[in-house]
């Protein structure tokens, strides 16, 4: 598998059509919204199957049917497992599956990627881990065995969906309040904007500057500056591919990037399209992972979140 889409600059590949997806949503305990911000059942029967992950937190997923391959901008790939951690994304990743293909998972929060995972994200990020690698080997016993189900027709996606969440539920640890207030804090910061001033966050927590620099890094996987940068991608491509916009939207966005030209570069490094093809009906799979449900931590104070 090649890095391909709009990765590279005039060499669209082709993406699997959207008439063969399908994506269920399932909404997680409310005992569990501070850690996931969805649960998905997404079902493909092609014999290959090729889409874009964009930038984003990480999954703890199933893959009972579908093997395949996920490539990363710094040329090495993963292969995928049946119990799967995607750990949190610096870019947008394309990914490869020998269908058919289905996948159910858990999207976490930025705080349930840390009480789940502990994980250093600046030292994990753009990978596809096996989930036993990195969170024991009780992950892979059960993962293995409700895959088994699911194959036979003995379980469901959601069935499969909740036994993830009972899992998370039994798994997570506390974390630090101090870690926790930062968590939270760096979440209203990059969302109060499409250019965050970094000093705001520097004043607003209760950390010394060098601090924050290092603990949003392994918090998000990014500093500051880099995590806002991703996340004004990530929150324009979301605007873009709205049917309308305001004008005050519109004169927000364009005021923050140099030109069209870095709007198109930094949508394509983080998102995998170019804003031409955000609406595309051959991108199903980046338009329900750029749904706000999934990126929770982007507010969208003009439209507010999708149903």
């Amino acid at each position: 598998m090649h890095a391909g889409g709009e990765l590279e600059e005039g060499k669209p590949i082709a993406l699997t059509p959207p008439a063969l997806f399908e994506i269920d949503y399932i909404a997680p305990p409310t005992a569990l919204s501070d850690y996931i911000t969805t649960l998905y059942h997404f079902r493909c029967d092609e014999p290959h199957i090729r889409d874009i992950q964009p930038a984003a937190i990480g999954h703890l997923t199933l893959f009972p049917r579908g093997v395949g391959e996920m490539q990363f901008a710094n040329g090495h790939a993963d292969p995928s497992h049946e119990t799967n951690l995607l750990t949190p994304f610096t870019v947008a990743a394309p990914f490869e599956v020998d269908g058919p293909f289905h996948s159910i998972g858990a999207v976490f929060s930025p705080l349930g990627w840390v009480a789940l995972t502990g994980l250093d994200a600046s030292e994990h990020c753009n990978h596809l881990y096996r989930a036993s690698d990195w969170l024991g080997p009780e992950i892979e016993q059960m993962g293995s065995e409700l895959c088994r189900d699911y194959r036979d027709g003995k379980a469901s996606g959601p069935d499969l969906a909740h036994a993830l969440c009972d899992y998370i539920a039994a798994s997570v640890k506390p974390v630090p309040a101090r870690h926790a207030e930062l968590i939270k804090k760096t979440v209203a910061w990059v969302s109060s904007s499409l250019n965050p001033d970094v000093g705001e966050l520097m004043q607003d927590a209760n950390y010394s500057a060098r601090q924050v620099q290092r603990l949003v890094e392994r918090f998000f996987g990014l500093p500051p500056r880099a995590l806002a940068r991703k996340y004004r991608a990530l929150r324009a491509a979301m605007l873009l591919s709205l049917p309308m916009m305001s004008d005050e939207v519109e004169a927000e966005l364009a005021e923050a990037f140099y030109d069209q030209s870095h709007l198109i570069r930094e949508i394509r490094l983080f998102v995998g399209r170019t804003p031409a093809r955000l609406s595309d009906d051959a991108s199903p799979f980046l338009s329900e992972m750029l749904a706000p449900r999934n990126l929770r931590e982007i507010k969208l104070p003009e439209f507010g979140e999708d149903e």
